[in-house]
């Protein structure tokens, strides 16, 4: 029997009760809250018929971006591709699978022609839109949503996740009126909405409006970090606020509480983890002990998922862990697994030719205290850094070193023009004027 799901959609292999369980996993990996995969599993233990069920559970383990995951998502590949499937469905599969093999932008593609067909496909509109984000891509992060908006309203299971979804690529285009607005929605409608908390925070964040984010996020700490996936994130979004106030000790305890203190595994918590304390580093922070767990962490998730050089944007924050803990060997263990990615023939091989493999070693130059080569390097990435992937805020660490090492290198003349073209972005910001009068430039 094939029913038909909240959005009228046909799910093959379904019944009632596994049907239930499967829109329960969507709705919450729609918010990224409480735990999708314990979900989908309950669906697929009453119907394993269910096609959709191991397709939604393929796509929860390929997002992760974890090599260790994608074994599990081709066997529920496998599984769904002897089941019944109708067009729609078969479309899902070839989509995951492209990912499965690292072909990224044909994944992409590949759902821009599903939701084309079936805009209220919330799944392939989720997927891609992680897709989008992991390649840098926003225009699309934009794009893909508007498409598929007309089809949706108030009465469609899911619009607060299509508006928020939208939120973020409107940010990344820089419409951040527009943006913080449908961020603004969403969360009305769903208090839960993770990504929407998110995209609002990446508006103030662009906007370098350190109260109004701070605002946004601390007084409601306790709704958007319950159960979220996204909580280390959205903490990581927190302390960029206090960071930017120069409130040093706020960052630390955030830092402790949320980021790099949960003990979390997840390469994407460890991301953040990284990102965070190598702002701490170059402010001139002292960090403690902090950069020697957290490298152990990266160890260990590395023994787990398989490795570096599965995707260039991890591997420069596993770097960034290991070059805080003055760990050689493995440093030098990223920077061999770059090369041979170069000739892997996947998309990744783009990502670390283009962006990844220059920024990566940057950091390691700027860790040996050969701040000329970290220029350099920085300088020939920077106008190109979306290519591998991040948003604006995350990729502006690639900016933040450059200065640094432009100052450390004694490069006056380039590093006051890095501090100008800062301080023009960022007028407001207490960072940029700070960086400013260091390098002697008038406001």
């Amino acid at each position: 029997m094939n029913l038909i799901d909240s959005t009228s959609h046909r799910v093959s292999g379904a019944n009632a009760h596994s049907l239930a369980l499967f829109e329960q996993a969507s709705r919450e990996l729609l918010c990224l809250v409480d735990d999708p995969v314990a979900s989908v599993n309950a669906a697929l233990a009453a119907s394993p018929q269910m096609t959709m069920a191991h397709v939604l559970k393929a796509w929860m383990h390929l997002l992760a971006t974890e090599p260790k995951l994608v074994p599990v998502a081709v066997a529920c590949l496998d599984a769904a591709d002897a089941l019944d499937a109708d067009d729609r469905e078969r479309a899902h599969i070839s989509a995951a699978r492209a990912l499965a093999q690292g072909r990224w932008h044909e994944a992409g593609l590949r759902l821009e022609d599903l939701s084309a067909r079936w805009p209220l496909d919330a799944l392939a509109l989720q997927a891609g839109h992680q897709i989008d984000f992991f390649r840098g891509d926003s225009r699309m992060l934009r794009d893909r949503i508007a498409r598929a908006l007309p089809a949706w309203d108030s009465s469609v299971p899911g619009w607060h996740a299509v508006l928020g979804m939208h939120a973020f690529g409107l940010e990344e285009t820089s419409d951040y009126a527009a943006a913080q607005s449908q961020g603004e929605r969403a969360v009305a409608l769903q208090p839960r909405d993770s990504w929407a908390w998110h995209a609002v925070a990446h508006v103030h964040e662009m906007r370098n409006a350190v109260g109004d984010g701070i605002a946004w996020l601390a007084p409601n700490r306790a709704v958007w970090s319950r159960g979220s996936l996204l909580a280390t994130h959205n903490s990581w979004h927190l302390a960029l606020f206090y960071l930017e106030q120069g409130d040093h000790d706020a960052v630390l305890r955030l830092y402790d509480e949320a980021i790099g203190g949960t003990g979390s595994s997840v390469v994407l918590d460890l991301v953040d983890a990284s990102a965070m304390l190598w702002r701490l580093h170059l402010c001139g922070v002292a960090v403690g002990d902090r950069f020697q767990a957290l490298a152990d962490r990266w160890t260990t998730a590395w023994a787990q998922a398989g490795g570096p050089g599965h995707y260039a944007f991890n591997d420069l924050h596993a770097m960034i862990a290991f070059v805080g803990a003055d760990r050689a060997p493995l440093q030098q263990q990223v920077i061999d697994a770059q090369a041979a990615a170069l000739d892997s023939g996947l998309d990744n091989a783009g990502f670390t030719r283009d962006v990844g493999q220059a920024a990566t070693s940057a950091i390691q130059a700027f860790g040996r205290g050969d701040h000329a080569r970290a220029v350099n390097l920085l300088r020939g990435v920077r106008s190109v850094a979306h290519r591998f992937g991040g948003s604006h805020a995350q990729r502006d660490l690639l900016d933040l070193t450059l200065i640094e090492a432009a100052a450390r290198s004694g490069e006056k003349p380039l590093t006051a023009a890095l501090a100008a073209e800062r301080l023009a972005m960022r007028p407001r910001s207490p960072l940029a004027q700070q960086l400013a009068a260091r390098c002697s430039v008038v406001a």
